[in-house]
């Protein structure tokens, strides 16, 4: 490869993202470009499926040029296509999954498919490569609330771990319920930044909403969350919004931060590591820091670029899962619940 470098174009539909990015060595990020369809789904309340195939099909290729550009590299430059093969919605994966097979089979390169959970974990080691196993991940995102112990692979290169899953959601996602809860507020969506913005202006012990499995194992509900919510506003004359925001919140993030720092010490992690989009959520990023700085270990707290679906943790994770297990067949599909791969 040129300058040395192992490039890797890696591309992310998984949901409602475009996104394409050049990763060298799996660590050196050359460029990426994420375009948002937030617009589009806005007016829905949500992220409509058909509609995000469709934007993706009309995005990923300037997406992809722009990548390419902003990298400096042609296609023959490359030295493997990467792209999320699950989870997400199977039309949109599938628009990216096929790009990335037609371009691997042009540019004469290996594919690479790649697990979407599994590239938010990698995601961490792009931005702190210093960062040495054990650890804990608290995945939090619209679709997954997950509790993972990360452990180097014995038997595996460097950068390839055993996963545990430790505790998840049995009822809604964490980003799942700020998106619901900010939708019966008419705060519109998608719901977790508009509800981090007016909880900072409001009174987070104003309502004590209840934290539901705090000292229950390593599971996550928010479900019943999410209707006392429902249940208290309903109840009330008049609200102050910003009030109920914050009381949510902090409901919300006591729960994760008690759990997480829970499973680290029991695992004897050296840190915990925030992955998902719930993870640029301001109050989430303070708390957990705090107690990892009160507990003596490394919190690490991922920018809120890596947070958001994106294609650089794809490329990355793709570099080393290709030492690990070799190109994916050109015959491999799509999977929309793809599970990560657990001990």
């Amino acid at each position: 490869m040129s300058n040395g470098q192992f490039r890797i174009l890696g591309i992310e539909t998984s949901c409602d993202e475009t996104a394409a990015s050049v990763v060298g060595d799996g660590a050196d990020v050359l460029s990426s470009v994420v375009s948002s369809q937030v617009d589009l789904h806005a007016r829905f309340g949500g992220v409509v499926p058909e509609i995000a195939s469709r934007a993706h099909l009309d995005l990923l290729m300037p997406v992809i040029a722009e990548a390419l550009v902003e990298a400096g590299v042609d296609g023959p430059d490359l030295g493997a296509v990467a792209a999320t093969i699950g989870p997400g919605l199977i039309g949109s994966l599938l628009v990216g999954v096929s790009a990335a097979k037609a371009m691997a089979l042009v540019w004469g390169v290996p594919f690479v498919g790649v697990n979407h959970l599994e590239a938010h974990l990698y995601a961490s080691f792009l931005e702190e490569p210093s960062l040495e196993p054990p650890l804990v991940v608290l995945l939090v995102s619209g679709g997954h609330t997950q509790l993972i112990s990360l452990e180097q692979d014995p038997d595996g290169p460097p950068r390839t771990f055993i996963y545990r899953m430790l505790g998840q959601t049995i009822d809604d996602a964490a980003g799942e319920a700020f998106d619901k809860v900010a939708r019966f507020l008419g705060l519109g969506y998608p719901g977790g930044p508009v509800i981090d913005r007016l909880a900072m202006d409001g009174d987070p012990t104003a309502v004590q909403f209840p934290r539901s499995m705090l000292n229950d194992g390593y599971d996550f509900s928010f479900s019943g969350l999410k209707t006392s919510v429902i249940t208290w506003v309903r109840k009330q004359s008049e609200i102050e919004v910003a009030d109920v925001a914050a009381s949510f919140q902090a409901a919300v993030v006591d729960v994760l931060v008690a759990k997480a720092r829970r499973a680290a010490a029991e695992v004897g992690a050296n840190g915990i590591c925030l992955a998902g989009g719930v993870a640029a959520n301001s109050a989430l990023r303070e708390r957990l820091l705090d107690a990892c700085i009160e507990d003596g270990i490394q919190g690490f707290l991922p920018s809120r670029a890596m947070c958001t679906d994106n294609a650089a943790m794809v490329a990355a994770t793709a570099w080393w899962r290709l030492q690990a297990d070799g190109p994916t067949g050109l015959d491999s599909g799509a999977y929309p619940n793809l599970r990560l791969p657990v001990a």
